[in-house]
């Protein structure tokens, strides 16, 4: 009989296991999936080139924090983007963000301006600085946001950090005096709104925007990183610390339901019908899954309501795209690095955010916007392990603001023309790219639901414009039940510290 069940096998799960087992608890983690992972993992879907690997979900690794690498001497293959944006343009602008200062600057005064230039320094300085402060607080349970800009924040950032927190995208990138639309566009895109129900003027966009500046990773200069072998590297290497300090970890082993009595836990039942008994179970899956494991009268009603709430509709969609080559790029034919970065596709049109808030409020519409949100990225030129022998590329678009299901249709009918017209805009920026591609591999929300196991679809669980206390609680009011997964303190992404400070409520709650 363990210890401890953990539910669900992704990256937090996982370093809850590995944490408890280490201090000498009997844990088992039971996963559905035939393999561990959850949304971080590297995959190989494509027919036409089956041992072409792709991180078909989670894609780059920024937000561990190199304290849980450290205690869980955890080594990982990690591989520096230098640059690590480009922003392109239909005609001969570019911006390719990287260690070369020098050569950035004159990109910002030829093609931008000194303004630009110095609100860039200036922003980044202050995240960097935010950053540095936020960070223990990431290893901790939660305070509230006032409480957190108190013990962490040194004094002269503290109403930037609260006002950011609570914030648009918008207030925030207008501080700091950017003339260029187009950069503020590229800042909000990749920060603010990744993985979030939210457009350039939703309150709560600027705590997203923080989250998405805590790297710290050891080399990264504050960049997000690749790992070699894809993200399934990460879970696979969690998995082997886990089962190293004695948990056990069976796949194929999908939980029908929670057993309680009396307010208090006593185990699982497996889809099988196996019952597995023990007196503290942590679930690893989203919190809306959660509930539906537990009778409705083993839940306090108003704690019922409180999760509920935070539940919010996916989307993201993701086009996993396999290559026969690289495209070329009208701004910049050359090869500059520009394959590595987060490649940015912005409207091309004077008034680019307002194109962005015309795509949102689409998506709220139920409307497939003509240029959503996109982050295009390939991963095979700096890790060239994922290629096959005949040289394909992956590469994927990461795209914001689509409508879970379209109104009046549905993902089964818009998918393919939907796909193609992204691709389209591809072309627009590296003509015949279209051409280059061999096969797609794409997840609309309903699809992440139903090839991740994550409710709605939504990448991060809850939304990252709830922070701190205002985020899923670690503790239920179930005697023995936790949470750990993405919904909780400090976000969602593959970050770990959620697995992390839930083993230590375990812990101290069993005086371990």
């Amino acid at each position: 009989m363990p210890d401890v069940i953990i539910v669900g096998a992704g990256h937090n799960g996982l370093v809850t296991a590995a944490l408890l087992a280490r201090r000498g608890l009997k844990v088992t983690v039971l996963e559905d999936k035939d393999t561990v992972g959850g949304a971080c993992k590297t995959e190989y879907p494509f027919r036409s080139a089956p041992k072409l690997g792709v991180s078909t979900g989670a894609y780059l690794l920024g937000l561990m924090p190199p304290e849980i690498l450290r205690e869980l001497e955890l080594e990982l293959p990690l591989r520096r983007r230098d640059p690590h944006y480009f922003l392109p343009t239909t005609d001969k602008r570019y911006l390719l963000f990287g260690s070369n200062e020098r050569e950035m600057q004159r990109q910002f005064l030829e093609f931008f301006s000194e303004a630009d230039w110095k609100a860039n320094q200036a922003m980044n300085a202050e995240l960097a600085a935010m950053r540095d402060d936020l960070a223990p607080a990431w290893l901790l349970p939660p305070l509230s946001l006032e409480e957190t800009a108190e013990r962490y924040i040194r004094p002269a950032l503290r109403h930037a950090f609260i006002r950011l927190c609570r914030g648009s995208a918008h207030e925030y990138l207008d501080r700091f005096g950017f003339e260029s639309d187009l950069v503020k566009a590229m800042y909000a895109v990749t920060d603010a709104f990744s993985g979030l129900d939210a457009g350039y003027d939703t309150p709560g966009a600027g705590m997203n925007l923080l989250v998405h500046n805590m790297c710290r990773l050891p080399g990264s200069g504050g960049t997000w990183m690749i790992v070699s072998g894809g993200m399934g590297t990460v879970t696979q290497s969690l998995e082997r610390v886990a089962r190293r300090h004695g948990a056990e970890i069976r796949t194929r082993a999908p939980v029908a339901s929670i057993r309680t009595d009396g307010g208090v836990v006593k185990g699982v039942v497996l889809q099988s019908g196996e019952e597995i008994s023990a007196s503290v179970v942590v679930s690893n899956a989203d919190p809306f899954r959660t509930l539906g494991l537990l009778e409705s009268s083993a839940v306090p009603k108003d704690f019922r309501q409180r999760i509920e709430a935070m539940a919010a509709p996916g989307t993201t969609l993701k086009v996993n795209l396999c290559l026969k080559g690289l495209p070329t790029f009208t701004c910049l034919p050359e090869d500059r690095g520009q394959f590595g970065p987060t490649i940015h596709l912005l409207p091309q049109e004077k008034d680019v955010l307002g194109a962005l808030a015309r795509a949102y409020a689409d998506t709220k519409a139920g409307r497939l916007s003509e240029f959503p949100s996109i982050e295009w990225y390939f991963h095979t030129p700096i890790d060239p392990t994922l290629r096959d022998d005949q040289g394909h590329h992956n590469s994927a678009l990461f795209v914001q603001w689509v409508p879970s299901q379209p109104a009046g249709s549905s993902w089964e009918k818009e998918e393919s023309r939907y796909v193609q017209h992204l691709l389209s805009i591809c072309d627009r920026f590296a003509p015949g790219t279209s051409d280059l591609v061999v096969e797609t591999f794409a997840l609309t929300p309903p699809r992440i639901e139903s090839h991740f196991g994550i409710t709605h679809g939504h990448i991060h669980h809850v939304d990252n414009k709830r922070g701190f206390t205002d985020r899923l609680p670690y503790e239920t009011p179930v005697q023995g039940l936790y949470f750990c997964g993405a919904g909780c303190h400090p976000a969602g992404s593959v970050i770990g510290a959620a697995g992390h400070n839930a083993a230590g409520v375990v812990l101290k709650a069993l005086e371990r």
